[in-house]
């Protein structure tokens, strides 16, 4: 019975994340009225540079609490089970190749520009 909770508490975030990630992506930009008139607004939305920082920040984050779980582990703390110390480290491999990807292709869009004539 202890596995199905465990299964059911993956779920359960997963399903969390996606619902984080659906809610940024699709929040519907609110636009004023006379919006376009006067030029483009203002917006409270982070920037690309601060957006990709929070993406390296977290990511950071994911990783040092995956460390802090294994070292726990190896320890013998007690309540740190193996299958909590394998989610997390499962996590940080997942964003860690998710961010060199992004990486990847912003690296190869700049060289793309850069090789563009003027």
């Amino acid at each position: 019975m202890n596995t199905r909770t465990d299964i059911s508490s993956v779920l359960m975030q997963m399903r969390d994340m996606q619902a984080q990630a659906q809610g940024q992506v699709n929040k519907p930009a609110e636009l004023s009225k006379g919006a376009g008139l006067n030029g483009p607004e203002k917006s409270d939305a982070p920037g690309f540079g601060e957006m990709l920082n929070n993406a390296v920040n977290s990511v950071n984050d994911t990783q040092k609490t995956a460390g802090a779980l294994q070292s726990a582990y190896e320890q013998g703390a007690p309540g740190v089970d193996l299958t909590q110390v394998m989610i997390s480290m499962q996590k940080a491999s997942v964003s860690f190749q998710a961010m060199t990807q992004v990486r990847n292709r912003l690296v190869s869009a700049y060289e793309d520009i850069m090789k563009m004539p003027i």
